[in-house]
Parts: C-alpha cells; sequence; structure tokens
C-alpha cells in the first residue's frame, strides 16, 4: 500500500469531511505511524486488548462487537470510512469490544499517545475528538432504541436508511447508481437482535413493498420517504458535517 500524505487524503475533498488548517493536518501527519490493509473477516482490535493502537477507518467497511461467553454477537455499530477507531481503549485498562473489518480496508494508523498530542497542541482537534466520540455514542444509543422498542421492520428500516445515507455522503452520485452494502444477512440480525429467519423475511417484505433492493454487494434505495416513515426515523438520516482525523 503507497503511503497517502494526510493533505492528500481523498477523503478530505468531499463536502462531508470539514476542512482542517494546514497546522492541524500537519499535527496529524507527524502522529500518523503508517497504514495497513486488513482483508475481510480480520479482526482489528481483540476484545479485551490493552495495547490497541487507534486507527482511521480510510477505506472500506468495519463493525465493532461483543460476545458472550457462548459465542453469541452483539454488533454495536458499523463504521464508514473516516471513522475514528479505538478511542474507547484510553478510558479502561483493555477494550470491552472487538473490531472486525466487514470488507478489505485500509486504515491509518496512530500511536495510543495520540489522543494527549492531539488536547495538547491543537485544542480544537481535541474538541473534534470529543464530538467522534459523541456522534458514535448517539449511533449506538439508535441501535439501542432499535432493539430495544422498534420492531422488526423498524428496525431494518432504520438500519438500511442510516446507512445508504452515510455511504452515499461519500459517492458522487450521492448513491444513485446504489451504495456498498458489504453486510450479510447474518450482521444485519447480530446488528438488530433478530434471528436469521426473521432477518431474511423481513427483508424480502420490504423489498416487495419497493422501498429498497440489495443485489450484488449494492444497496438501492427504490422510495427513502417511505422506508423513513417505517422506521420512525428521528431526522432524515443524513450524516452531519464531521472531523476526519
Amino acid at each position: 500500500m503507497t503511503p497517502v500524505a494526510c493533505k492528500d487524503c481523498p477523503l478530505r475533498t468531499l463536502e462531508l469531511f470539514i476542512p482542517h488548517t494546514p497546522e492541524q493536518l500537519a499535527l496529524i501527519q507527524s502522529l500518523k505511524r503508517g497504514q495497513i490493509n486488513v482483508q475481510a473477516g480480520q479482526t482489528i482490535i481483540h476484545e479485551g486488548q490493552s495495547d490497541a493502537l487507534l486507527y482511521t477507518l480510510w477505506a472500506g467497511w468495519a463493525f465493532r462487537f461483543k460476545t458472550l461467553s457462548d459465542g453469541r454477537r452483539q454488533i454495536l455499530n458499523f463504521l464508514l470510512p473516516g471513522d475514528f477507531i479505538g478511542v474507547q481503549q484510553k478510558m479502561s485498562e483493555a477494550l470491552s469490544h472487538g473490531v472486525q473489518a466487514l470488507s478489505d480496508t485500509q486504515l491509518c494508523v496512530f500511536s495510543r499517545d495520540a489522543l494527549w498530542d492531539l488536547h495538547r497542541s491543537q485544542p480544537a482537534m481535541g474538541f473534534n475528538l470529543t464530538w467522534l466520540t459523541a456522534q458514535e455514542q448517539s449511533v449506538v444509543d439508535d441501535s439501542l432504541l432499535s432493539v430495544g422498542r422498534r420492531n422488526a421492520e423498524e428496525r431494518i428500516a432504520a438500519l438500511l436508511i442510516v446507512l445508504f445515507k452515510r455511504s452515499a455522503a461519500m459517492l458522487p452520485d450521492a448513491g444513485e447508481g446504489g451504495v456498498p452494502f458489504p453486510l450479510t444477512q447474518q450482521h444485519i440480525a447480530d446488528a438488530l437482535g433478530l434471528s436469521l429467519v426473521h432477518t431474511n423475511k423481513t427483508l424480502r417484505k420490504l423489498e416487495r413493498r419497493g422501498l429498497h433492493h440489495i443485489e450484488n454487494g449494492l444497496l438501492f434505495m427504490k422510495d427513502g420517504k417511505a422506508l423513513a416513515r417505517t422506521a420512525d426515523l428521528y431526522g432524515d438520516g443524513k450524516p452531519a458535517p464531521r472531523p476526519l482525523i
């Protein structure tokens, strides 16, 4: 993988990401320790790991998860390009969750001390980290709402529309030609607390109603407004402009 300078990162050309000053970019570059490729299905961070590095997901998808002793898995949230990974480890001695690559991914690597350096050298960047952490918490909160109160149709509709809009915000055609969708039905079931059979039936039901279509690893939005109504979604699901570490 050819290293890409932070100032030349293609993600920074997208309207989704807030511009940084040359000084801020230089600091991020100084803290960067390299770039790595992780293949689909491989673990990026292990549950219980106490020496996890920090990562920015540069390309591909991943997810955070927890498992029970018998192997049952709960997916906490899905990670898309631009997401910052591993910050939770700084708040405790070991990470209580793991992170796995959902598709082939590319990640920028930072040392664990990068958080302190950002706060100390660029307070505005420290605020950006706080914003990213709060945003991720908001995503997890909505996932908890789905698992706790939404029915199966509402859960799946909410997940589809949020992931579609997050991914579409990084595409030139805003998702008109579909967006990447590397999730299997098992991933959806593990994220929403549904059985695999119930997940399959509900996806087919929503598709028959003309709300969405999944084909060849792409998600197509057929009737986003109806899907949002089905989800009883707060807001339109469109991601807000965000910092990029």
